[in-house]
């Protein structure tokens, strides 16, 4: 860990307290006047820090700024030096994929401050901007069948309303397959990628790529200003950080990723979706838009749908509308 990781670990660890230069110093194993140099550069990326004489320095209790130091605070040991976060990067779902071809470790995570270039589904833009979401992407290497491999959204769809909800205290839910969703709002995005090998053509890894809406630092595109929402409209209650979101994020998808063979993670999905049991229209890109009633949750995903001829049909991919709430990216 470098001297400024050290500084700043420390530093978040005891958030809205003051610890002392010398601390500081004997922690890092560097020179006050080094401890010094630290904080002014971290002053300059963002961070509130406040110098009392006699005191030290103190991280303000409602810094929001993201960092693999902060995150790493709510996450066991094993997760040190997995966590990757940038200022500003394309996307981190591109990020992910070069570490995933570069032999990065199963549970590798990468998130940004802003993404130039945020994807989403269908070739859609994800509006990603700065330090007002959580823009992250994991690198997965679990042991499942191919089969298998397709509930990984399905999946992350619950790790992503858990962790809202363990960190915030609300209730999201899911827009089958795997929008998140707070009241007639999408605050949430989920983007799967896979990794193949080109002389097999074997799925090495999957990239997950995750974006959620966490506050407006800047006012909307028109275009989603009537679609999009963020998990807190106004100011953001004082102990709840975007780290603090991430880690249980990144924790939740850990847990819910060991789940996919057991399937044990449905019937949650099934309790939080927004569309059972409501009239929907479907789109599936071959076909015109048709209607049906949305009647459960298959065990691989799919939706089950009764038509209006009364018959049932398994949807594997397309998207849904319900009373004008559609699936956007």
């Amino acid at each position: 860990m470098s001297s400024k990781s050290e500084v700043l670990r420390r530093l978040e660890q005891a958030k809205g307290e003051s610890i002392s230069g010398e601390d500081l110093a004997k922690s890092a194993g560097i020179s006050r006047t080094a401890v010094w140099k630290i904080i002014q550069g971290l002053k300059e990326e963002g961070y509130a820090i406040s110098a009392v004489t006699n005191k030290g320095y103190c991280l303000a209790p409602n810094t929001d700024r993201l960092s693999a130091e902060g995150i790493e605070l709510y996450l066991p040991e094993s997760m040190a030096g997995k966590i990757h976060v940038y200022k500003s990067v394309d996307s981190t779902n591109t990020v992910a994929k070069q570490m995933a071809l570069e032999g990065a470790a199963h549970g590798t995570a990468v998130l940004a401050e802003t993404q130039t270039a945020g994807k989403g589904r269908l070739g859609r833009r994800f509006f990603s901007p700065e330090q007002s979401g959580v823009y992250l992407s994991m690198v997965l290497r679990p042991k499942l069948t191919a089969q298998e491999a397709l509930l990984i959204t399905t999946a992350a769809s619950v790790a992503v309303c858990r962790a809202i909800q363990i960190v915030t205290g609300q209730s999201p839910q899911i827009k089958w397959v795997n929008d998140v969703y707070l009241g007639d709002r999408k605050v949430c995005g989920i983007l799967t990628e896979a990794v193949s090998n080109f002389e097999n053509g074997e799925i090495e890894s999957i990239v997950l790529g995750i974006g959620i809406n966490f506050h407006w630092k800047e006012p909307l595109p028109n275009e989603l200003q009537q679609k999009a929402g963020a998990l807190f409209e106004g100011e953001v209650p004082l102990g709840i950080t975007r780290n603090q979101l991430a880690a249980e994020l990144i924790r939740q998808v850990e847990i819910l990723t060991e789940q996919i063979p057991s399937r044990a993670f449905l019937q949650e999905y099934r309790e939080r979706s927004l569309v059972l049991g409501k009239r929907i229209e479907i789109h599936n890109f071959h076909q015109e838009p048709y209607f049906a009633i949305a009647e459960g949750i298959h065990e691989n995903g799919g939706l089950i749908v009764r038509l209006e001829d009364g018959s049932l049909q398994t949807i594997q991919s397309g998207e849904v509308s319900i009373r004008g709430i559609f699936c956007h990216e």
